[in-house]
């Protein structure tokens, strides 16, 4: 039940759930005679049950919240009130909306990028949420993860993961490739060591369900 009056009420099999937002009254007093008369018209199905009232704390001081619990015990005959902060809950809610959206990334064509001015040596492990661009190389025994592209002005002899989250549009550039391991998303690529090696940049993406090797030519593979 929910009437524009800044109370909300509803039943559930665990007791009540009621919703108060206090910006809607002139004052503490205004908005506990609005509840009582709401909770009266149902008092026969509320009698005995628990009360889960979520009202913003930071708007009540503690007497207002003994005088509220006290109100509603006695002349509703509640079993217990349960107070939830409402504004809490707001902030949860926005936390994992915003722990969701960094965890996907699906900015390959632009977004948020890292730029790694060196070579990455053997041992080393680089893992971003986003592109990545290194000016220099990734040798033989070094990691790289990225949840967007890879883009290497260099040479590509260690291990590179792209589309880290599950992104399968996502690829792998170099000036040259030789890894020893390639994976974009949950695909995995292995460079054949009996094949003479271009001397021109390639490209990697999954087609059909596979990686591929193709000759990066500017503009084409933008999705």
């Amino acid at each position: 039940m929910y009437n524009n009056d800044g109370i909300l009420i509803k039943g559930n099999k665990d007791g009540i759930n009621t919703t108060i937002h206090m910006n809607k009254f002139a004052c503490f007093e205004d908005m506990l005679l609005v509840l009582i008369k709401k909770l009266s018209k149902g008092k026969h199905f509320y009698k005995g049950t628990t009360l889960i009232l979520r009202i913003d704390l930071k708007s009540v001081n503690k007497k207002q919240v003994e005088i509220l619990k006290e109100t509603l015990l006695t002349k509703i005959e509640l079993k217990d009130i349960v107070l939830e902060d409402i504004e809490q809950e707001i902030e949860k809610i926005n936390e994992k909306a915003i722990e969701k959206e960094t965890k996907v990334f699906y900015g390959v064509n632009e977004g948020k990028t890292k730029f790694i001015r060196k070579t990455v040596r053997g041992g080393e492990c680089i893992d971003y949420l986003g592109n990545i661009v290194i000016i220099g190389d990734i040798n033989s025994g070094a990691e790289v993860y990225a949840s967007g592209n890879v883009i290497v002005l260099g040479r590509i002899k260690g291990k590179v993961s792209a589309g880290t989250n599950g992104n399968t549009k996502a690829v792998i550039a170099a000036f040259l490739l030789q890894p020893e391991i390639l994976k974009i998303a949950n695909v995995i690529a292995m460079s054949p060591d009996d094949i003479e090696k271009p001397s021109y940049p390639e490209l990697a993406k999954i087609k059909n369900g596979s990686i591929i090797v193709e000759p990066y030519l500017p503009n084409k593979y933008i999705y």
